[in-house]
């Protein structure tokens, strides 16, 4: 089957907040996102056509009509405002109707709204009433729920249904801000292009700039103001996309510190605070890991490898959900990055909306209060959003030899803590990914036994001479210089240094089939 058209009516700048969080919910949720395209014309490219005619053409080739209704009537065209025009095109072309109220029943309206209301009434439309978006979410996924199951056939699973149950309840309203104030500029559209191109599947040099802009406007990170056409950012848009994130709001950021011991002190070897769009964010921060832990190195057969103090999956996967799940709300934290002699700590502002325990057990449902930053970002870092997260770092830190990271709460943030190898780094294990091939089977075929002792002796010193050769195997000189020259005609080996200071060491390029 294909998606149903879902299309989301209202006066747009009475509930743009509700009309956004409807279509957050219809793209998000992990059963409806299957069936359902949500429609609002506000998301629709700009079009020469008249506007009422052009938006009444949609409801008419849409499956499901949504209708919310609270104070105002709108526009009146024609003598009926615009959302009254949609409705009535719905019931002619025989579309479902769901329609939810705003408020109770005694709130003051305005008559055209009045008018509105009992015409439904008369027509027999079953109307639920929501107070905030928490309700309305769970009003319009029941009501799309039953109507898919009785019209189309197809209905949730137990795990998609406890699924959208935590992340309704856990939703934050920050994403579904309108800044009319914040311009497109603001963002990075080069990013904005590499997550629709990931997103749907397509090379982002061939999208076109109208094509990114829709992309981004249906996944709730942009909108069409309908008054001067212009697209303006919202929150979720800013959060993931924008350049400097803080100009809008100064607790989207990061700030890192690492210190030489084990505990806070006040004066950090390296600091820095991490602002940008969040793949950058998550890149740099990355980056700041890798520059303050360890990497030492490790003979392995005739290879050496440079190993990672903690597995970088891990940390990534960390950091991706420190971004994905913190409280945006709370605007007085920011994320924080610790790194210590002895352990890694990442603390994201806000507690989980599961419990501790059940993160532990890994035995939960996967839920984020912020599902469309959480939906983008596994476009770019391919993180599932099926609540094994923590299970992966988990088998991550298990698999490079040590503890499964901690979880835990400290003052409103919630923290991962990730123990390393302390002073024992010969415990760390060996990824098979991380070998660097400086000697492939193919080439180490074709080396005597002398030059394979060669080669694991460089790989332990750093480098060799003739004379060590010559010294160490008992043969000529003449022998020793046959298995260096063979060594170096295989880049295996480079040569520097002339007469009495000829060394060998490793060669740059590595050994080739």
């Amino acid at each position: 089957m294909s998606k149903l058209r879902v299309f989301v009516s209202s006066v747009e700048k009475e509930l743009g907040d509700e009309r956004l969080i409807v279509d957050n919910l219809i793209q998000t949720d992990p059963f409806l996102q299957k069936h359902c395209s949500p429609v609002l014309y506000e998301f629709e490219p700009a079009s020469p056509a008249d506007a009422l005619e052009e938006c009444l053409e949609l409801v008419a080739k849409s499956q499901i009509y949504i209708l919310m209704i609270w104070k105002e009537y709108g526009h009146e065209t024609k003598g009926l405002s615009s959302t009254h025009w949609e409705y009535r095109r719905a019931k002619e072309s025989n579309i479902p109707v769901l329609a939810f109220i705003r408020g109770p029943a005694n709130l003051k309206r305005e008559a055209g709204t009045e008018a509105f209301l009992a015409e439904l009434k008369d027509d027999n439309f079953k109307r639920k009433r929501f107070g905030n978006v928490i309700e309305l979410q769970k009003e319009v996924r029941a009501a799309l729920v039953k109507l898919l199951d009785e019209r189309f056939g197809v209905a949730p699973t137990s795990d998609e249904d406890e699924i959208a149950e935590h992340t309704i309840e856990a939703t934050s309203t920050f994403e579904s801000q309108l800044l009319r104030h914040v311009p497109l500029s603001v963002l990075d559209l080069d990013v904005g292009r590499n997550l629709i191109a990931a997103a749907e599947g397509k090379e982002a040099e061939k999208l076109s700039d109208a094509e990114v802009l829709a992309g981004l406007a249906l996944r709730g990170l942009i909108r069409h103001d309908l008054d001067g056409g212009d697209y303006f950012a919202t929150a979720a848009g800013v959060a993931l996309l924008g350049k400097d994130p803080s100009a809008v709001f100064p607790h989207c950021r990061m700030a890192a510190d690492a210190y030489r011991g084990t505990e806070l002190d006040g004066d950090p070897r390296d600091q820095e605070e991490i602002r940008g769009p969040m793949p950058h964010v998550v890149e740099r921060a990355m980056d700041f890991i890798e520059r303050n832990t360890r990497h030492p190195m490790r003979v392995v057969g005739l290879n050496r490898v440079r190993l990672d103090e903690y597995p970088v999956e891990a940390l990534r996967e960390a950091l991706v959900n420190a971004l994905a799940h913190r409280n945006y709300e709370d605007g007085t934290r920011r994320i924080m990055i610790e790194v210590f002699a002895d352990r890694a700590v990442i603390s994201s502002p806000g507690l989980p909306p599961i419990t501790l325990a059940r993160l532990r057990s890994g035995n939960y449902k996967p839920c984020s209060r912020n599902p469309v930053i959480a939906q983008c970002l596994s476009y770019f870092h391919r993180i599932e959003e099926r609540g094994s997260g923590f299970r992966r770092m988990r088998d991550s830190m298990l698999n490079h030899g040590l503890e499964e990271p901690k979880l835990g709460a400290n003052t409103g943030y919630f923290q991962v803590t990730f123990t390393g190898p302390g002073e024992d780094t010969g415990r760390l294990r060996v990824p098979a990914s991380s070998v660097r091939q400086i000697v492939t089977p193919a080439i180490e075929s074709r080396l005597n036994e002398r030059q394979r002792e060669i080669v694991r002796h460089v790989l332990e010193k750093g480098d060799v001479t003739r004379r060590w050769c010559v010294d160490h195997f008992g043969v000529a000189n003449d022998t020793a210089g046959r298995d260096l020259k063979a060594l170096v005609e295989l880049e295996v080996l480079a040569r520097i240094g002339l007469g009495r200071s000829t060394r060998y060491v490793l060669s740059q390029s590595g050994g080739d089939d």
